[in-house]
């Protein structure tokens, strides 16, 4: 057991908002932009925040991804 009874991580994964939606999401890093979440691209958590990166942005930026760097490092 890794988190007690009641704690948030007993409830299951929370609902997405945008679950039923097709959203248009923007590369954060060049601002290539696509209709809805690709398989090739990359999402990252950062501060809370969704950031979305395309294959081509993901790819030069592999080894920071990895080494799990904020992408202001990059």
């Amino acid at each position: 057991m890794t988190s007690l009874p009641g704690d948030s991580d007993s409830t299951g994964s929370a609902p997405r908002p945008d679950a039923g939606e097709r959203q248009h999401i923007v590369c954060a890093r060049c601002g290539t932009s696509a209709d809805g979440p690709q398989p090739t691209w990359t999402c990252s958590v950062e501060n809370g925040a969704r950031h979305y990166f395309c294959d081509n942005c993901a790819r030069t930026n592999l080894r920071a991804i990895e080494g799990r760097l904020d992408s202001a490092w990059w």
